[in-house]
């Protein structure tokens, strides 16, 4: 009976894997935090992450790789900054929108992962602006979320990237910008 007994319960905890016998301790890593304290610093405070709106998810894994779907500049009040950089938006007001995209990121990497100290780079970033066709100014508009994840990450937050300009973007955002993140 006691055999049984042991045995069960190391078949439960091989499950939930977990060893008897055996503390295992782990050590919070030296950052463990700093990514949220830094945020503090920088005056941010992360939205909840928005729900997709078709079918499809904000973030796909596939082995240390997260690849996060495209988001838009939504704003605390539930409304996008909308219209064409260089016709309706001034650059300034583009910049800004591409920093708010990436404040939602962030909410979005957050949710994700529980901790954004995980992050260990931000591999790669594509920036679509919505403007017009003599528009040529896009790597300036996406320097928002880019100069961003910069002041949120440190070197680690430099990456590769793709600024580019388009006709009209969902619902006439802004700017929609997806990225590709390495994680621990």
């Amino acid at each position: 009976m006691q055999k049984n007994r042991r045995l069960l319960l190391s078949l439960l905890c091989l499950l939930l894997g977990l060893s008897i016998g055996q503390a295992q301790t782990v050590k919070p890593s030296k950052q463990e935090g700093m990514i949220e304290a830094r945020l503090k610093t920088l005056h941010i405070t992360l939205p909840t992450a928005s729900s997709p709106v078709a079918n499809y998810v904000n973030a796909v894994q596939t082995g240390n790789l997260l690849f996060l779907s495209g988001k838009g500049p939504l704003q605390a009040d539930g409304t996008n900054i909308t219209g064409k950089v260089g016709v309706d938006l001034t650059l300034e007001q583009g910049y800004q929108a591409a920093r708010l995209v990436g404040i939602n990121q962030l909410a979005v990497l957050k949710a994700e992962l529980g901790s954004l100290d995980r992050v260990k780079r931000i591999v790669k970033v594509l920036g679509m602006v919505n403007c017009s066709p003599d528009f040529v100014d896009h790597p300036k508009v996406i320097n928002g979320f880019s100069d961003l994840m910069v002041e949120v990450f440190g070197e680690k937050g430099k990456h590769a990237r793709s600024a580019v300009g388009m006709n009209a973007l969902p619902a006439n955002i802004a700017v929609e910008i997806e990225l590709i993140v390495e994680i621990e």
